[in-house]
């Protein structure tokens, strides 16, 4: 719930794709921001996004877009987090409260430290556990938060002021927010959601080199778009994203790698135990995951 009379003079949203254009979305849908200016490197993007009510104005540069700003949401790939701060550090004011939707925050806490010296007291990491395929401000929606967490990962030197705001922010929005420790962080969503990419990724990409893989694509049924649906999700954003968690990352895919030759070596030997043992095992987490969810 949000407290009353709470409002944003103006909140300034550095990359207004699905995930920016959609927190803009829900938090104007919501009453709680008074003018929103939006910034990237895309002018079609950014006037599409004031064609579409997403944004009020916009600017390419960031320490225009920045000037007067509340709250600055950044949505940009991780990789760039450094060079944009670079740009914000005083063009802001010294008590703009600002926060991201990065998917590793270890990273972006590293960039903040390298940039101010330390991370700001009213600098707010946060992970928007939501999302489509899609891209570009055209995909987002203002309901894309409903009912999904928002991970946010203070530190000690955290502002409260600015850890409630951003968290009234995100609950109106639609989010369950939840506090937790950067490093864990990490790790939890390279198991569930960097790994899943990176092997989707890979999976299509073997397909594609193989030389039946025009006849694979056409015969190609549910199970394989299922599967495989990540892999339409932005290159550019998840090279960042494995870099960015580059050792968590790793310490799953050795682990996947070691299970994988195990099933491997049950298949060669026609080890139908097994096989079942694993397949019903991996059938009733799933199962379990999809009742809670």
């Amino acid at each position: 719930m949000t407290n009353p009379g709470f409002k944003i003079n103006k909140l300034t949203i550095i990359g207004v794709g699905l995930i920016g254009g959609s927190f803009a979305r829900a938090v104007r849908k919501a009453g709680l921001v008074k003018h929103i200016t939006g910034c990237g490197r895309q002018k079609e993007n950014l006037e599409k996004a004031v064609q579409l009510d997403v944004i009020d104005d916009y600017s390419q540069d960031i320490k225009t877009a920045v000037k007067d700003a509340d709250v600055i949401f950044i949505a940009t790939p991780v990789g760039s987090f450094k060079a944009v701060l670079e740009q914000i550090k005083g063009a802001a004011k010294d008590n703009v409260i600002i926060t991201d939707g990065g998917s590793t925050k270890v990273s972006v806490i590293r960039s903040a430290e390298s940039v101010f010296g330390q991370v700001p007291p009213n600098f707010v990491p946060g992970h928007p556990i939501a999302g489509t395929e899609n891209s570009g401000v055209e995909a987002s929606f203002d309901t894309l938060f409903n009912d999904h967490r928002v991970i946010l990962t203070p530190l000690a030197e955290t502002s409260k002021d600015a850890l409630n705001t951003v968290t009234e922010l995100w609950q109106a929005a639609g989010a369950e927010v939840i506090l937790m420790e950067p490093h864990h962080h990490d790790m939890v969503l390279a198991a569930t959601s960097h790994l899943p990419h990176l092997l989707a990724f890979s999976l299509v990409n073997t397909l594609t080199t193989l030389d039946e893989k025009q006849e694979i694509f056409d015969n190609a049924a549910g199970g394989f778009r299922d599967f495989t649906r990540i892999a339409s999700s932005d290159p550019d954003m998840w090279q960042d994203i494995c870099l960015a968690n580059k050792e968590a990352l790793l310490e799953h895919l050795d682990h996947f790698t070691q299970d994988l030759a195990k099933l491997r070596t049950a298949l060669e030997q026609s080890d139908a135990q097994t096989l079942k043992a694993l397949f019903t095992r991996a059938k009733q987490s799933r199962d379990d995951f999809t009742r809670k969810n």
